[in-house]
């Protein structure tokens, strides 16, 4: 999707109308808990750059190797499974045993191996998302017809022509939006696992402001987070335009 001039207008009318909420109840309830927009933003722009950035750069070195490591292991698999029927058959049952185990009930498990560091949460984003990109592009693979096959290796294309021309793109495009789906899922288990053994990112920065009874801080996190999270989306939307000129958005 091309973030066009309409799509940036509907950005900025669903901002102003959630910050006019966020208004209205501040107004409403005129507790300490609940802080204008406007203080929270000048909070912010108060805010000391060197040390937000780094609460920013440790979640976002977490976050993007987890989700690295999950499109690197996911993406042969789910090849495989959407190509293969045999693959599938034997790798099917193990995805989807494995797949509905709720994987943060794993976090004092992974800890006690890895330690309170990056890996263990690293390991953990990695466990979540690694089986959406699996079925995201197994998915997608199967749902390529055969013909397609068929009609090329016809014209005398070779198997590597055909993943190359045929199920890569297919592929590509599916773990693009497994990535979109998971990242919201993503980010919230990197805000819980920030909690434990680390005092920089954002979940301990906004945990922290919380434990201190610093309202204008944890909001100015939150709104740190959700900027970031953002973003992330656009780079997605990005990557998306620039890599399957092929699509069609809208």
């Amino acid at each position: 999707m091309r973030l066009g001039n309409k799509k940036w207008l509907s950005i900025l009318v669903a901002f102003l109308v959630l910050n006019l909420f966020w208004w209205i109840g501040s107004t409403i309830l005129q507790l300490p808990i609940l802080p204008s927009p406007w203080q929270v933003y000048q909070h912010l722009l108060l805010q000391e750059n060197h040390e937000m950035s780094f609460h920013i750069y440790n979640s976002f070195v977490r976050l993007f190797w987890g989700i690295f490591l999950a499109v690197i292991i996911g993406t042969p698999i789910g090849l495989l499974m959407g190509r293969f029927p045999k693959v599938n058959d034997y790798l099917d049952p193990v995805v989807y045993l494995t797949y509905p185990i709720p994987k943060i009930a794993l976090l004092p498990i992974i800890m006690l191996l890895f330690g309170l560091g990056d890996m263990s949460k690293i390991i953990l984003i990695t466990l979540i998302v690694v089986f959406q990109v699996i079925l995201s592009v197994r998915d997608g693979v199967k749902t390529i017809p055969e013909r397609y096959y068929e009609n090329y290796q016809v014209l005398g294309a070779s198997e590597w022509q055909m993943f190359q021309d045929i199920t890569l793109p297919n592929a590509l495009a599916s773990v693009l939006n497994a990535i979109r789906i998971a990242l919201g899922t993503a980010i919230a288990i990197l805000f819980f696992t920030e909690v434990y053994g680390t005092q920089y990112g954002l979940g301990y920065f906004i945990m922290d402001a919380w434990s201190r009874l610093d309202y204008l801080d944890m909001y100015s996190g939150i709104i740190v987070l959700s900027l970031c999270s953002f973003m992330l989306f656009i780079l997605i939307d990005k990557l998306e335009s620039n890599l399957l000129k092929w699509r069609k958005y809208s």
